[in-house]
């Protein structure tokens, strides 16, 4: 069999297009500034942003947000910080000029490293008068410099159309309008001006909430949204922009560490309880140095502080703000400034982490602070009756299909006998049906005591809640939630090597058959598995041998454990962000996983010593005030709203 050759000239053939070399030019300014603007003005939220970054930083105390149309129709910012004069006003309307990075460092290779305003490209202005009607009024302020008069510039879609004084307060006035007229390639991107409002208002409310000492007022189509006095402290600040249950459902967070080379890093904010959650992440507010951010690494760190208190369609509620020299810290890596690159992430992490777990320790034996509304509101003010129930003895009388009244036997007395007591109380349950539930005695003489909070056991509902009588009012607690979380800290504490005896042995070993990859993701951990009891090794390439159960888990069946705990590594391996998660948060879900199969089951019967011993425990345990899901493990309702609901308060 031959082979062609089709010879070097096939190889050397040069298209026509480029047989000459294409010429390398500049490009004109307004392309320039189009093109940035594509980077960084990619929505009115954007423009939004930029401005007030720039009223922040030219040290603004009250700032006045105007949208009409959701910020499509236009944007206006008004502030009373420094003002600029018209030679400032030009040189700011020009690509890469600033006044965020001081004078001394601008020759500085390192300037970029210290940066410590929001704004600092210099980008913005140019970038959004090139897409759209662009309008800047300012003066500045009179002391020192001399300056009364204030000016106005004009700027439409890059082209300057106005240039002249202005009789304006001091302080600047910055206005948007026609966003992306003579650009309809990017105006049919744009979303309805319902969703780009949900976007502007965001951004004013993250900026407003890292600034409490500046004053806000923010409004949409002349109708006002938020107005937030200046000087307020930091934490009323957080909960007016949240949301006010937030403020009995959460913990502070004050900590200091100190960094390599010097300096210190500080965290500082509210976390909201896990059982006061959301479906969406959106109630997460992340700020670096006075900075909004949504960056990867702090995200990832808050799901893994509340990794085993939260299921994982749910998360959790704070307002964290993270303080470190401006050297540490990189906020140069994306244009929009929302994401930030850290010297040392790990220790960033680490205190994060750290930080939300031992600040939601002080608070870890709270629950719901209320119980759901809405549930509360189903509570019924009279007594409620089957279909096939009179509504009262002294109605108009039993419709049809019912049953009648049972009388009353022997003639009847206020003080009826006990005999005639328990008479009636058969009779009664023969019509009506027995009581659902069942209810066990306390005992005699069993009192609330002022030492318990979770108080004294009365009974148990369902088989499933117990009922406990408390000093301040009446306790309902998931007895499986409670004890979910009860075993995950004595696994917890036995993989720190707080317990004495941490496993035991099976009589005989049991073999667990699983496919292949999870096995390797069971084989990987089995060291810090076995750290907690739970001794396994591989028993071929697809069977792994438990030889010993956890000491918190006696009765465990280790197929169904094992198969969890391997679904749980192949599920929780990577996280939502295509990172690793670190292996300490591989082992708080196993530790979760572990916990549930522990547990005591909904529907079983406990004694009145058991739930005595359970609420005693939980009110020792650390984070039992919710499950490993983030439910609450305990709700009560407080003596005023019992007499509420009978009418008597």
């Amino acid at each position: 069999m031959g082979v062609s050759s089709r010879g070097p000239s096939n190889f050397s053939t040069v298209p026509a297009s480029f047989a000459q070399m294409p010429t390398i030019r500049r490009l004109p300014e307004g392309l320039i500034n189009r093109i940035a603007a594509g980077e960084v003005i990619e929505r009115p939220a954007a423009a939004l942003k930029e401005l007030l970054e720039n009223a922040i930083d030219a040290g603004a105390t009250r700032i006045e947000v105007s949208l009409e149309e959701g910020g499509i129709g236009a944007i206006e910012v008004i502030d009373d910080g420094c003002g600029m004069d018209r030679a400032a006003m030009e040189l700011a309307l020009e690509r890469h000029a600033t006044s965020k990075l001081p004078e001394e460092l601008v020759g500085d290779g390192h300037a970029l490293e210290r940066v410590a305003t929001l704004g600092f490209r210099g980008e913005a202005l140019p970038s959004i008068a090139s897409v759209a009607r662009f309008t800047l009024e300012s003066r500045p302020h009179s002391a020192g410099d001399g300056a009364e008069q204030g000016w106005r510039r004009v700027v439409d879609h890059g082209r300057v159309v106005e240039d002249r004084p202005s009789a304006v307060p001091p302080g600047t006035r910055a206005r948007i309008e026609d966003f992306f007229r003579e650009v309809p390639a990017r105006r049919k991107f744009l979303r309805t001006p319902r969703s780009e409002y949900a976007a502007c208002n965001d951004i004013v409310r993250r900026l407003a909430m890292a600034r409490p000492e500046i004053g806000f007022t923010f409004s949409n189509n002349g109708r006002r949204i938020l107005h937030l006095q200046r000087g307020e402290a930091l934490p009323e600040r957080v909960v007016q922009l949240v949301a006010r249950e937030l403020k009995d459902n959460c913990v502070p967070i004050d900590l200091a560490r100190q960094i390599d080379g010097g300096g210190e890093m500080t965290l500082t904010g509210l976390a909201g309880l896990p059982t006061y959650n959301r479906g969406v992440a959106d109630h997460q507010y992340l700020f670096v140095n006075g900075r909004p951010v949504k960056d990867r690494l702090l995200v990832g760190a808050v799901r893994g502080a509340y990794a085993e208190m939260l299921a994982r369609d749910r998360h959790a509620v704070l307002a964290l703000f993270l303080d470190l020299p401006p050297e540490d810290v990189d906020v140069n890596v994306h244009p929009a400034k929302s994401e930030v690159r850290f010297r040392d992430p790990q220790g960033v992490r680490g205190m994060i982490v750290g930080g939300l777990r031992a600040a939601l320790a002080t608070g870890d034996k709270r629950s719901a602070q209320a119980p759901d509304a809405s549930a509360m509101a189903k509570w019924q003010a009279e007594p409620i009756f089957g279909e096939h129930q009179s509504p009262s003895p002294f109605g108009e009388g039993p419709g049809e299909g019912s049953v009648p009244f049972p009388p009353w036997h022997g003639t009847p007395h206020p003080n009826p006998s006990p005999q005639g007591e328990e008479l009636l109380l058969r009779e009664t349950a023969s019509v009506y049906g027995a009581p659902q539930g069942r209810a066990v005695d306390a005992g005699e003489g069993a009192q609330p005591d002022t030492d318990y909070p979770l108080g004294i056991a009365r009974g148990q509902i369902a088989n499933t809640y117990i009922v406990a009588e408390a000093a301040d009012g009446l306790v309902l607690v998931d007895q499986h939630a409670a004890h979910e979380r009860l075993t995950l800290e004595r696994l917890r504490g036995a993989d720190a090597g707080a317990a004495a005896a941490r496993s035991q042995a099976l009589l005989m070993p049991e073999v667990v058959e699983l496919s292949e990859p999870e096995c390797d993701r069971l084989e990987a951990i089995a060291a810090d598995l076995d750290r907690m009891g739970l001794a396994i090794e591989r028993f071929g390439p697809s069977a792994m041998l438990v030889r010993s159960l956890p000491h918190a888990l006696p009765k465990a069946d280790p197929h169904a454990l094992l198969r969890d705990i391997a679904d749980d590594l192949a599920t929780n391996g990577i996280d939502g962000e295509g990172g690793s998660l670190l292996l300490t948060e591989k082992i708080e879900y196993v530790l979760a996983t572990m916990a549930c199969h522990g547990s005591v089951r909904a529907g079983r019967t406990l004694r009145v010593e058991e739930m005595n011993a359970l609420l005693r425990e939980m009110e020792r345990t650390p984070r039992s005030g919710q499950c490993n899901h983030g439910r609450p493990t305990w709700v009560k309702l407080s003596m005023e709203e019992v007499e509420k609901l009978f009418g008597r308060h």
